[in-house]
C-alpha cells in the first residue's frame, strides 16, 4: 500500500479550476517532485494536501485512512510537515528557538508542570535543545546555534526552516520551492540535504523550479499544467515526454 494517495482532487475559486480531478500515489521513503509552468496548482495542490485549503472533491490518505479535511495541526501530529515558499521564520527568536518550536506538538503541554519548573519538564527541555542542536548540525547549521534568526543570512534561514519542519519527527516533509533565492552552492547544500532525509526513511515531496536539482534528486515526478496532471514518472521518462516538453521544459530540453 502506498503512504500517501490523492484521488481526483480538485479545488474551485469561482469560476477559477486551480487544480482538477488530480491523481497520484508515492511510496515512504522516496523523493516525490511536483512541477508546472507558475499557475499550474502547484502550491495550491500542497495546501490541500496539508490542510489550509479544503477540496471541493476527491479524497487523500494516510495509510489507506482518508485524511481530507484535516486542520493542519491534525495533520501534523499524523507526521505530515511543510515549508513555504515564503519564509516563515520566528525573526525575534535565536535559531535553536525556531527549531524548538517544530516540536512542540511532541511534548507535554502541561500547563501546571510548565509553571512551575518541575523536574520531569526541565529534563524534557534540556533532551528537547539537545535534539535540535543536533538536528542543527545536521542540516549544516552548527555554525548558528547561538544566532539570532535576524542575524541569518537567506540560505541559512532556508535550512533552518527544514531543520524545525524535521522537530516534528515527520513521515512525510513537504518543500515548496526549498531552492528558491539560493546560490549555486547552496542549491547543491539542499539538493544533498533532501537526499539525505529521504535515505532516513522520511518521504520528501517538493515543488521546485530548477530543473537540474528536480532530475537529478526525484525519484518520481508529477507535472501539472493549468491545474491537471500532465504526466507521471522518472525523470527520464518525464524529460522524454513530448507534452511535458512543449508545456514546460521547452524545445531545446
Amino acid at each position: 500500500m502506498a503512504l500517501l494517495e490523492v484521488d481526483r482532487l480538485s479545488i474551485h475559486f469561482g469560476g477559477v479550476k486551480a487544480v482538477q480531478d488530480v491523481s497520484f500515489s508515492m511510496d515512504a521513503g522516496t523523493v516525490y517532485a511536483v512541477i508546472g509552468p507558475n499557475g499550474a496548482g502547484k502550491t495550491t495542490l500542497f495546501n490541500l494536501i496539508t490542510g489550509l485549503y479544503q477540496p471541493s472533491s476527491g479524497d487523500i490518505r494516510l495509510d489507506g485512512t482518508s485524511i481530507t479535511g484535516l486542520a493542519p495541526h491534525r495533520l501534523a501530529m499524523l507526521g505530515i510537515a511543510r515549508t513555504f515558499q515564503n519564509l516563515q521564520v520566528c525573526m525575534n527568536m535565536d535559531a535553536l528557538e525556531n527549531v524548538m518550536v517544530g516540536a512542540h506538538l511532541r511534548l507535554d503541554r502541561n500547563v501546571f508542570k510548565s509553571a512551575f519548573h518541575l523536574p520531569g519538564i526541565t529534563r524534557r527541555d534540556r533532551v528537547l535543545r539537545e535534539e535540535c542542536s543536533a538536528l542543527m548540525k545536521s542540516v549544516g547549521l552548527e555554525g548558528y546555534l547561538g544566532a539570532r534568526a535576524d542575524g541569518m543570512p537567506y540560505g541559512a534561514l532556508k535550512r533552518l526552516e527544514i531543520a524545525r519542519a524535521l522537530a516534528l519527527q515527520p513521515r512525510i516533509l513537504f518543500l515548496d520551492e526549498p531552492a528558491a533565492g539560493l546560490n549555486p552552492t547552496e542549491t547543491l547544500e539542499i539538493d544533498r540535504l533532501i537526499r539525505r532525509i529521504a535515505d532516513s526513511g522520511v518521504t520528501v515531496v517538493l515543488v521546485e523550479h530548477d530543473m537540474k536539482m528536480v532530475m537529478n534528486l526525484s525519484d518520481r515526478i508529477l507535472v501539472l499544467d493549468h491545474g491537471k496532471k500532465l504526466a507521471e514518472g522518472s525523470a527520464q521518462e518525464v524529460r522524454q515526454n513530448p507534452e511535458v516538453i512543449a508545456a514546460y521544459l521547452g524545445a531545446t530540453a
